[in-house]
């Protein structure tokens, strides 16, 4: 794995970002243009799924369509700037770029707005790709190459297994760190401080006297 381009995949929500006061802000302003009722405070405990899925508990299936739409075009002017960098995010991202890696950022909010959030925090990646999920994450690791992904969630995990690379799991997001272990995680930890040890040990493996 050494010899290999280093290329990191990274989810965002909860993972380098916290973007619970925004969504929270944004699914308050949805309930506002609306008139349905979303419990901004539960949803935000939950982020991780598609959009969609989120919507779907609070509207009907003929209405889903309608409130995703008006959602995002609230979006950038509810959820973008109180977004918080994470702790560990920036020295992770930074431990990527010693190493001579990229950072590819694969998350299932659409990759304009995941675009506009890392811009606002002047957070440089080499890729975005938004709007995928669980096993349309693999996909994505592995067209990209991937050495390794982190993320908050149970999916996040299943998608680093199924792409076969080793994967940091996070307890910032939904997700206990039973729950990442038993979806497969390659190690767990609290917050992305630990990202830098698990990077040198993914790289590590396979050099000439590493006994792997």
């Amino acid at each position: 794995m050494s010899q290999q381009p280093v290329v990191i995949g990274f989810d965002l929500d909860m993972t380098l970002l916290d973007t619970r006061p925004g969504i929270a802000a944004a699914y308050r302003a949805l309930t506002a243009r609306t008139g349905v009722h979303v419990d901004a405070d539960l949803a935000v405990s939950r982020l991780g799924p598609p959009l969609r899925t989120e919507i779907s508990e609070w509207f009907p299936p003929e209405s889903v369509e309608e409130a995703v739409s008006i959602y995002r075009s609230l979006y950038e002017q509810h959820a973008i700037a109180p977004a918080l960098v994470l702790p560990g995010a920036l020295a992770a991202l930074a431990a990527v770029r010693a190493a001579g890696g990229r950072v590819v950022v694969i998350t299932s909010k659409l990759g304009r707005l995941a675009s506009l959030h890392l811009a606002h925090l002047d957070i440089p990646v080499d890729e975005v790709h938004g709007d995928v999920f669980a096993a349309e994450k693999s996909s994505v690791l592995k067209a990209v190459g991937a050495t390794a992904y982190v993320g908050d969630h149970v999916a996040d995990m299943q998608a680093g297994v199924l792409a076969g690379v080793p994967v940091l799991g996070v307890t910032t997001g939904p997700c206990s760190a039973a729950e990442l272990q038993a979806a497969g995680a390659t190690a767990v930890a609290a917050d992305l401080h630990a990202f830098p040890p698990f990077l040198r040990g993914v790289i590590s493996v396979g050099r000439p006297g590493s006994g792997d």
